[in-house]
């Protein structure tokens, strides 16, 4: 079988496999997120942490849990890591570095989960399970909570009520996230992923000197590290450890986990808003959006340029035999079109036009599907943005879902698009106009300058990707990535909150013949397109002295 259709294959069984899982997936999200009822240990939960379920908040007091129960996380994982080195399990590891230890606190509560370390030779069991693992699942369920606040904005009317933030996060958490991550963590396992409490063991001498192994509960921290689309790894390597992805049955079987709530969640939204129709809309802007990037990834890498290429069958420097071309570059486009950050193979080592995929698929908001949560609500964000952009051309007042986007609205929306963008560029050309920074650059000229633009792109959409030749253990980058995430994550965060408030305040429009029907093909072309255009025009100059500029001279 050719590697080509060995890719086509892959795709066609991911796309299957997400088919089956999306209604019964997607139903019971909506069920979870719109239940009167509370479990036995959800209630034991609100009790401890002394939290009203049942009491209604508006956006406000939304933010407010959001942001205190994330600023706590942070003092919490940095306390943690400060401290390693006088708590039990640390494998005999020190303390991190209080710059390293903020900008890790801070990536793993932002969902990015950026690693300027290597686990293996840093991290302790403690830490390992107790801080990073616990906030994969805690700080995905933040991201899913806010975006059903939003989705409730557009469903309710005359109030500004939008549901509780504890009993959306205990819910997520416990309901939704915790089951599939056990069942997904046997199935690592089954496919030869580790799982254990083992110290580190010395296996043998290798170039004058001995290589070790650390034993760890890998399997448990890999599953919700794929479907939290966090992406942390246990090792250094990531998801091209054998460890952690040992081979092409648990590789396609991530990428379903990356995927799969992301996706699901366009059913949660339709099934919440009373129109399933809606969410099939944008689930197609969604699917056109990953399928091509997967086909040109796909491409790109299999292009053939010279005798090397031709031997090895396309451009295999950087990515493991047992996954091949195929595999790396459906799992590429998977972990930087959501904000999972990931890899089974190394993005620098990409040819110039793949690497800049994997950063443009960033560079779009990271919403095909997106990360779980995130990626909704920033695809609903581009919606209102694209309806407003329809009404300005037939001189209609824009309307989405029965409600108006007036001024305030569209101003809400403009800020949430302006946010990523000015932290990515402004970050990128500090980092290139002092003369420190550009010393952490492992090569020169365009690909030097996207090892630096990658690493802000990745850090502000909450991606946590790298493109390996950056050494970011470095004060300025641990400090500058560190705010990058923080405010990339949480800023954006108040926007959608505030236009969740105003639009659940409003009264529904009644739909008229002039009505655009944003459930119909024309609005998920419409979609696309404004999600490309808008990208382009933001990050084109950026690109073309980075992955453009290295490409066309390859």
């Amino acid at each position: 079988m050719s590697p080509v259709l060995a890719g086509m294959l892959q795709v066609l069984a991911l796309v299957a496999a997400l088919g089956l899982a999306y209604r019964p997936l997607g139903d019971h999200m909506a069920g979870v997120y719109s239940s009167k009822k509370h479990l036995r240990v959800e209630k034991w939960i609100y009790k401890a942490i002394g939290a009203n379920p049942d009491t209604e908040m508006r956006w406000t007091a939304y933010l407010r849990g959001v942001l205190a129960f994330s600023a706590v996380s942070v003092l919490f994982l940095y306390l943690l890591q400060r401290l390693q080195g006088a708590l039990p399990g640390s494998l005999g590891f020190a303390s991190i570095d209080p710059d390293q230890a903020f900008n890790t606190a801070a990536s793993f509560v932002a969902n990015t989960n950026w690693q300027s370390y290597a686990g293996e030779q840093a991290m302790g069991h403690v830490v390992q399970t107790g801080g990073l693992a616990v906030q994969n699942f805690v700080s995905a369920a933040v991201g899913i909570a806010v975006a059903v606040a939003l989705v409730r904005g557009f469903a309710r009317s005359r109030t500004g009520e939008l549901g509780n933030f504890w009993s959306d996060l205990v819910r997520g958490t416990v309901r939704i996230l915790l089951p599939i991550a056990v069942v997904g963590a046997l199935v690592l396992v089954a496919c030869g992923a580790i799982q254990n409490f083992a110290g580190i063991h010395e296996v043998g001498q290798f170039m004058g000197g001995s290589q070790q192994w650390n034993g760890g509960a890998v399997a448990s921290q890999e599953v919700i590290k794929e479907l939290g689309t966090n992406g942390g790894g246990y090792f250094n390597a990531n998801s091209a450890h054998p460890f952690e992805n040992p081979n092409g049955l648990s590789n396609l079987f991530e990428i379903f986990l990356i995927l799969v709530i992301p996706f699901a969640l366009t059913r949660t939204f339709g099934r919440m808003v009373g129109s399933l129709r809606q969410g099939y809309a944008i689930l197609a802007a969604m699917g056109v959006i990953w399928l091509g990037f997967t086909t040109l990834m796909m491409w790109t890498e299999f292009a053939h340029h010279g005798p090397a290429f031709d031997i090895a069958g396309g451009a295999m420097e950087g990515k493991e035999t047992r996954f091949g071309i195929a595999g790396s570059s459906i799992f590429a486009v998977a972990t930087t079109l959501t904000s999972t950050g990931a890899v089974n193979s190394f993005h620098s080592s990409y040819t110039g036009f793949g690497g800049g995929i994997t950063m443009l698929g960033m560079q779009l908001g990271e919403i095909a599907p997106g990360g779980v949560g995130s990626g909704l609500y920033g695809m609903l964000i581009m919606a209102v943005i694209a309806v407003f952009i329809a009404g300005l051309m037939v001189g209609r007042t824009p309307e989405y879902l029965g409600k108006k986007i007036g001024t305030r609205e569209i101003k809400l929306a403009a800020c949430y698009i302006l946010i990523t963008p000015a932290l990515v560029l402004c970050f990128t050309a500090a980092a290139m106009a002092l003369p420190t920074p550009p010393h952490s650059m492992l090569n020169s000229g365009a690909h030097g300058f996207s090892e630096v633009l990658y690493a802000y792109t990745s850090g502000a959409n909450n991606n946590g990707s790298a493109f390996a030749g950056l050494n970011a253990d470095t004060q300025w980058f641990n400090t500058t990535i560190g705010l990058a995430m923080l405010l990339g994550r949480f800023l954006p965060m108040v926007f959608v909150l505030a236009l969740a408030g105003s639009l659940a305040e409003q009264k529904p429009v009644p739909a008229t013949v002039g009505t655009l029907g944003t459930h119909k093909p024309l609005f998920s072309g419409l979609l696309v397109g404004t999600i490309l255009i808008i990208t382009g025009l933001t990050y084109f100059p950026a690109l073309a002295l980075g992955p453009l500029a290295e490409g066309l001279a390859s």
